[in-house]
């Protein structure tokens, strides 16, 4: 190759990666990769925030496979991805982290915003590099995002100082190839088999590892051919059609929920994709049951996990000639589960018709699947309506859920919701927030605004950190400390160039759902909600279910 700027080798790096977009929230030390962007395929889009920026990237990878990009200068630019770096590590979603240093060849300011960016994204991240010469970007290139979008995906970082950017080199481009999995060995297959078959009550559990590789049609297929019933973690939620006859039920709680009853009466569960980093939907240690591991990598063993039998391999080819070896239909009692289906419908269905205003939760999660078409997407920040929605809120489709039950962090429902409308135009895109997480990153509406996404946000508004106030009170502590004052959330968002709404009586959500999609842009919903609900569901029923016989 010519000589060139060393910026403009590693943009070129990019664009043989297939990168669409950088967010970015760029600083001087960036300057030079900016220029280098102004030229390329690659369209720059600033955000408000470093984590808008990247919650949007990670979001980019959840979605579409291929890790997403982020862009920021040093110091305060670089500790402001921490968060979603770490967002990215624990949910496996593919990043790549370009920040930007000082000069590294001759000292111009002393240790002005300098801290070690590598050493503190190393933990949280699958390689974290600074790149010392222009020669070397290729390879580094290539190798981030290998490992970034290798199972198990995560969070890759390069710093790439100024002066380095500016220098010139010759190094050629390394091309991406393509990569294949191997397929799981005949002998651990049949001994799979051979432990499906000999179970009284099997069950399957689909984990976020399925949701993200596209093994839909594998385990559906599996399902109709085998029926054995299955349960889901929150994160595994829609990879086959939840309503289905064989859906027990999201897994939203640790223990203690009414699908519990059929996971503790199994013998057998075959665990197509989970990963420990969700809360352990079942306790081996407790029971003793019996699991089959169906992953592409081995399992993490634990106190609570320790599977018998690992299928190690491409999921959906595992899953594939698993059911070829089952040959159809296993032979147990399904009769059980059948009981225990019809006793978690009945309790997810009662108090999805309640006019109560504010709104109870199960109403507000029944009115959004009634607006929400199939293939609709919502994503969802972090609070208590999210055990609401993981155990109410059927998804039809993969990844039309959205939410991070790995590392739970609050702030990232509006970026992930605004990723999810850039890159699905055609369908409809609902943010879900509390109040509380909603203005951690409330100031990406005029990113929204500014690219003309259509996308309604619904905030959830009840003037508290209302998960943290539910735990106070389950803990027996005094309501104190949790409450804080909102602003005008409908002149919020018109002072963004987006259109406010506010729901007064129960009644009229759905038609502003439907006044808002139809209007198309950006529309923000102040919905007043009633949580007194998850002390009456979520506790002191639970605490008196006794399980069916």
């Amino acid at each position: 190759m010519p000589e060139m700027k060393a910026s403009d080798l590693f943009v070129k790096a990019l664009e043989a990666e297939g990168v669409e977009y950088i967010f970015a929230v760029p600083g001087e030390e960036n300057l030079d990769m900016v220029e280098s962007l102004r030229t390329s395929s690659i369209k720059l889009i600033l955000t408000r925030h470093e984590q808008g920026a990247a919650f949007m990237a990670a979001t980019y990878g959840r979605l579409s496979g291929k890790a997403g990009v982020c862009m920021a200068t040093l110091g305060p630019g670089a500790t402001n991805f921490a968060t979603p770096a770490a967002y990215a590590h624990l949910g496996a979603f593919p990043l790549i982290i370009i920040t930007g240093q000082k000069p590294i060849k001759k000292s111009k300011q002393g240790q002005f915003q300098i801290i070690d960016v590598v050493g503190l994204f190393d933990p949280i991240c699958k390689m974290s590099k600074q790149i010392v010469h222009g020669n070397t970007i290729p390879a580094l290139v290539r190798e981030a995002f290998r490992l970034a979008e290798e199972e198990r995906p995560g969070a890759v970082l390069l710093e790439l100082p100024e002066d380095i950017a500016a220098e010139e080199t010759d190094a050629p481009i390394i091309p991406p190839h393509e990569r294949f999995y191997a397929v799981a060995d005949d002998a651990v297959l049949d001994k799979a088999a051979d432990m499906i078959r000999s179970a009284r009550m099997p069950l399957v559990l689909i984990g976020a590892g399925a949701n993200r590789k596209h093994a839909r049609h594998a385990l559906s297929e599996f399902i109709n051919s085998t029926q054995i019933p299955f349960f889901v973690t929150q994160m595994g939620k829609g990879v086959v059609d939840e309503r289905s006859e064989l859906f027990l039920g999201t897994a939203a709680l640790s223990d203690g929920d009414y699908l519990h009853c059929a996971i503790e009466r199994a013998d057998l569960i075959i665990n197509i994709g989970h990963d420990v980093v969700e809360k352990p939907p079942f306790f081996m240690e407790e029971n003793g049951k019996q699991v089959v591991h169906v992953n592409y990598k081995s399992a993490q063993v634990d106190q609570v996990y320790f599977p018998q039998v690992e299928v190690i391999g491409d999921l959906a080819a595992s899953i594939d000639r698993l059911k070829d070896k089952l040959g159809g239909k296993v032979d147990f009692d399904r009769a059980y589960f059948d009981r225990i289906k019809t006793e978690v419908e009945l309790h997810i269905s009662e108090g999805a018709d309640d006019n109560r205003f504010p709104v109870i939760p199960q109403r507000f999660v029944s009115d959004t699947r009634k607006v929400m078409k199939d293939c609709d997407i919502i994503a969802l920040d972090n609070g208590i309506y999210k055990i609401w929605y993981a155990r109410n809120y059927k998804a039809h489709q993969p990844n039309t859920v959205l939410l991070d039950n790995a590392l739970a962090t609050m702030g990232a429902g509006l970026p992930s919701a605004m990723m999810a409308a850039m890159l699905n135009p055609d369908r409809r895109v609902m943010a879900i927030c509390g109040d509380g997480g909603f203005m951690m990153n409330s100031q990406e509406l005029e990113t929204a605004v500014r690219l003309g996404l259509n996308l309604v946000v619904t905030v959830l508004n009840d003037s508290s950190y209302g998960m943290i106030r539910w735990k106070q009170s389950h803990a027996g502590f005094d309501d104190w400390g949790l409450e804080f004052n909102n602003p005008d959330f409908v002149q919020y968002a018109n002072s963004y160039g987006a259109t406010g709404h506010r729901v007064t009586a129960t009644e009229d959500l759905i038609p502003t759902f439907e006044k808002a999609f139809s209007a198309g842009g950006v529309h923000l919903i102040d919905l007043p909600v009633d949580y007194s609900e998850n002390q009456r569901v979520l506790i002191d029923e639970l605490a008196q279910k006794v399980c069916l016989i």
